[in-house]
């Protein structure tokens, strides 16, 4: 992607622990631009999160580099650093936990634009006057209307859902280029969920703004990221990219299609119809013991002594959909995806 905004290069974290070193992130590889959409999927513990952290900045990278506008944020100097978090924005998974309970919607949105001020935007008595009435206009933005009903309350007088609006309201008090939600739906009923990724792509149309959206749930991602881009992670790698319509409706790796088929289906027929792939097992590797070769073989029912257990597989493919998996052109005839699925179609 050469217009991008954001991008990870062969990016690693290893954290020390008692039984060892643990790479939770191992050489991954992502371009992320203004008004597109990246999803990066995969189980608990899969090193998501930790990505996520990384490209915000929060977490430093043990190797690899962040590049922001093509210069590495390890050289940027303040006013680099001012550009960088200004335009990139994070949007945690409960807003109960990142809103001050202390204080209102109206503080909270206030006082991040007063801290976001530029020259020329607000000046004098009518300084805070600006920063309230803007506040208002961005929660009008993520549909809580009439914002008036909502700037004196505190977050514990919001519901789930309204508390991630007023979150995503508070990542937009910079005007940033590129949001990174980690799993900011996971936590919200099944019905709100939709209505507020619904939030989110009409502030991309009339933003332009970007997305990496963190989910362990391929039909948010199917969803939301229908027109971009799909990551899946396991066990801190990337081990398929591509066009999010390929990814899920024609996987290369067989990783993704146990995901597919452990996704539950609303029609019974289909539930009935659906076929079960069985893993090897059930157990995900510890990341302090990760199995040699391909990572995935001591669960994958599609392995083979060579090379799965010796070799690590590299990200090979065409037209920009590529898999890490020696036995990609055996994939779909030994673990076809049977039935019309609603993620799927």
């Amino acid at each position: 992607m050469a217009d991008a905004l954001l991008r990870l290069e062969n990016v690693g974290r290893v954290f020390p622990t008692d039984a060892g070193p643990a790479p939770a992130v191992d050489g991954v590889d992502l371009a992320l631009a203004a008004g597109s959409v990246t999803c990066l999927v995969g189980e608990s513990g899969s090193g998501k999160t930790t990505t996520a952290r990384i490209a915000a900045g929060l977490t430093t990278a043990s190797s690899g580099r962040v590049l922001f506008d093509g210069r590495p944020l390890a050289e940027l100097g303040r006013s680099g650093l001012v550009a960088f978090r200004r335009a990139v924005q994070y949007i945690h998974q409960d807003p109960y936990a990142s809103l001050n309970p202390t204080r209102t919607v109206q503080s909270t949105l206030v006082s991040a634009l007063l801290r976001q001020r530029r020259r020329g935007l607000w000046c004098g008595r009518s300084e805070h006057r600006a920063a309230r009435s803007r506040a208002a206009e961005l929660l009008s933005m993520v549909d809580l209307t009439p914002p008036e009903n909502y700037l004196a309350k505190y977050p514990h007088q919001l519901s789930g859902g309204q508390r991630q609006r007023v979150a995503i309201a508070r990542a937009l008090t910079t005007g940033p280029r590129l949001i990174i939600a980690d799993e900011s739906t996971s936590m919200l009923d099944v019905s709100i969920r939709i209505s507020l990724l619904n939030v989110l792509t009409g502030l991309r149309e009339r933003l332009d703004v970007g997305y990496l959206f963190i989910t362990h749930d391929l039909a948010l991602a199917k969803y939301f990221g229908r027109d971009g881009r799909t990551a899946v992670m396991y066990l801190g790698r990337i081990v398929e990219n591509g066009p999010t319509s390929r990814v899920i409706g024609d996987p290369q790796h067989p990783y993704t299609r146990a995901l597919l088929a452990a996704v539950p289906e609303p029609d019974p027929d289909l539930t009935r119809g659906k076929r079960a792939i069985e893993l090897r097992s059930a157990d995900v590797p510890s990341l302090t013991a990760i199995p040699d070769g391909c990572p995935f073989h001591p669960r994958c029912p599609m392995a083979r002594p060579e090379p799965c257990q010796l070799e690590r597989p590299v990200l090979t493919g065409a037209a920009g959909h590529r898999a890490a998996c020696h036995r990609t052109a055996d994939v779909r005839a030994e673990l076809p995806l049977l039935g019309d699925s609603a993620v799927t179609r």
